[in-house]
C-alpha cells in the first residue's frame, strides 16, 4: 500500500502530515497516527533514495579509452 507510492507522492503526504502536526489542533490520538505514518513515509522515502543512489552511476573513461562505471559520489 505505502509502498507502491511514488517518491514525489510519499513526500507531498508527508509535507501535509507536517504543516498539521504544526497546526496543534489535531486531537492527541489524530496527533500519534499522522506522526505514526509521518514516520513510515520517512522510512519509504529513504529506502527510496538509498536504492536510487545504488543505481546512478557515472561513466568514467579510463587511460586506456574503456570506460568504467563507478559510484556517483
Amino acid at each position: 500500500m505505502a509502498d507502491k507510492q511514488t517518491f514525489e507522492q510519499a513526500l507531498a503526504r508527508l509535507e501535509q502530515i507536517v504543516k498539521q502536526l504544526e497546526d496543534g489542533r489535531a486531537p492527541l490520538d489524530e496527533t500519534l497516527k499522522l506522526f505514526e505514518e509521518g514516520s513510515a513515509l520517512v522510512k519509504l522515502c529513504t529506502k527510496q533514495i538509498e536504492q536510487a543512489e545504488q543505481t546512478v552511476k557515472k561513466t568514467v573513461t579510463a587511460p586506456d579509452g574503456s570506460v568504467e562505471l563507478k559510484d556517483f559520489e
